[in-house]
């Protein structure tokens, strides 16, 4: 391999860490500080980067500014696109060791975090959190186990952002459904034949050969892999658990999506398209189909009557597949966020006492619907959101913050009436019964992560071309095999057996 000059590694690294968007401002009263310290401390300076759903957020606006109020804080942060993006600037600031004060980690199971902790990166919070007898709101109203996913080593690491267990559904557009007479589909199968026929009637009237059938980077959907058994636990011959990605299970799911493009179902280009992309697609009244949080029906359909006054954009019940249905569970955590060991130990615990203020009901009641008489407002009962409300509450004001665990979080949409998130969270309810979660979101491997970046990019491109026809189920199959017998894999895969049988007993 040709070596790259550093010069113009360093040059590439500052020019993308230069590509945050940035803010701050001021405010007053601090978590379990008296009115005298608040005074004598002032705001905590905080310096952050988190991700950004919607629009880079003015920090300046009512919502932030009643936020750094309530928490005694002067944010200032630096918004990053959420997905790929992120993921692709979290490393940059791994690797150029320029982090800030506090980052937030998609993924604590990421290579690049993991090195970081063992590389001291980060405070080891263990000693600091103690007993939690300081931080009730983080012991106590923090998603159920979410405190054992950020763990190495028995030690922990990172403070867990909250969310639901109940989170992505397949999305299609419903008035398509109806416009075509189309049940709605019960099974895989189904589903394709629907995608199938909406692909080709010109839903949209436009004229054109346009309409796309299912929005997906690849066969990495977590409620696919579901439908096809690759979520289920999968042992060798020696007992160790196959990673997900290696399953027969999800070779299986790499083939239906194989059909899936042969049938022109998914984009040419689908590779390529990053998440931001992929969305619009949906929005913009492009696609029939595509995965997310279930509250999006309501945030999208709004977003697709724009254009198609009559779109609607529905959840599907779970379908059946060959190994399972198109149920998942989130973890219930959405990442955590990580303090550099830069920052001295008395700024620690102020920054620990924020995060256990937004764990409060107080700031998470804040963060889901802002400040009453200002986002929101009581409507025989009901809060609604406000014009301004409707501007500023969305999924990245939660972003900051490490709320409450709440059941709906990822159902209920402020932007609508209470009877409509009801109805919303009666039609979802059963996914909390017969929904699975990915295991490989919370095990961990140590040899796994020093092995497994030597093969990744190849089996991305193998599976890529897989789907797109460009080499034989046969050939991907020999490849996949070639990993399963791979010496450092298969310790790696013993690693994942008595990491899981440590946490779950099994």
């Amino acid at each position: 391999m040709k070596r790259v000059k550093a010069g113009v590694v360093f040059t590439l690294v500052l020019a993308l860490l230069g590509g945050c968007s940035t803010g701050g401002s001021g405010g007053a009263p601090a978590a379990g500080d008296s009115g005298s310290q608040k005074a004598a401390e002032g705001p905590l300076e905080i310096e952050m980067m988190t991700s950004q759903t919607n629009e880079v957020p003015d920090m300046n606006n009512e919502y932030y500014t009643e936020l750094q109020k309530l928490t005694n804080t002067k944010l200032n942060i630096s918004w990053v696109p959420d997905g790929n993006d992120y993921d692709t600037k979290f490393d940059l600031m791994i690797s150029s060791g320029q982090l800030p004060e506090v980052i937030y980690a998609r993924d604590y199971i990421r290579p690049t975090l993991i090195s970081a902790i063992k590389q001291n990166a980060f405070w080891d919070l263990t000693p600091l959190l103690g007993d939690f007898s300081k931080y009730p709101n983080l012991k106590n109203k923090m998603t159920p186990n979410s405190w054992n996913y950020v763990k190495l080593d028995g030690k922990t690491w990172g403070i867990p952002r909250s969310r639901s267990l109940i989170d992505p559904g397949i999305k299609i557009r419903a008035d398509w459904l109806e416009k075509l007479n189309i049940p709605q589909p019960k099974t895989l199968d189904e589903y394709k034949e629907a995608l199938k026929k909406i692909v080709k009637s010109d839903p949209d009237g436009n004229g054109k050969d346009d309409t796309i059938g299912l929005i997906a980077t690849g066969p990495q959907m977590s409620t696919i892999m579901a439908a096809f058994g690759a979520l289920d636990p999968v042992y060798n011959s020696e007992g160790g658990m196959l990673r997900d990605i290696l399953t027969p299970q999800f070779t299986s799911t790499v083939e239906w999506f194989r059909g899936l493009y042969a049938d022109g179902l998914l984009p040419q280009e689908f590779s390529t398209l990053n998440d931001t992309q992929q969305k619009d697609l949906l929005r913009s009244g492009r696609a029939a189909s595509y995965q997310a949080s279930i509250y999006y029906d309501f945030v999208w359909t709004k977003d697709i009557q724009k254009v198609q006054p009559a779109g609607k954009l529905d959840t599907l019940q779970p379908m059946k597949g060959p190994g399972g249905i198109t149920a998942v569970l989130d973890i219930g955590t959405r990442g955590a966020f990580y303090i550099s060991k830069k920052v001295p130990k008395e700024k620690v615990e102020r920054i620990l006492a924020y995060f256990e203020k937004t764990a409060s009901d107080e700031l998470t009641n804040f963060g889901y619907w802002g400040k009453e008489g200002v986002h929101y407002k009581q409507v025989n009962g009901d809060k609604q959101l406000t014009d301004l409300g409707v501007k500023q509450i969305n999924v990245t004001s939660l972003s900051p913050l490490t709320p409450a665990y709440t059941k709906w979080g990822k159902v209920d949409y402020s932007g609508v009436s209470r009877a409509e998130n009801e109805a919303k969270e009666k039609a979802v309810a059963n996914f909390e019964q017969v929904g699975k979660v990915n295991p490989f979101t919370w095990l961990y491997s140590p040899t796994w992560v020093q092995t497994w970046p030597k093969y990744d990019s190849e089996m991305k491109s193998m599976m890529i071309k897989a789907v797109a026809g460009q080499i034989s189920m046969d050939d991907y199959k020999k490849y996949v095999d070639k990993l399963v017998n791979d010496p450092q894999l298969k310790k790696a895969f013993k690693e994942y057996a008595d990491d899981y049988k440590s946490k779950t007993g099994k």
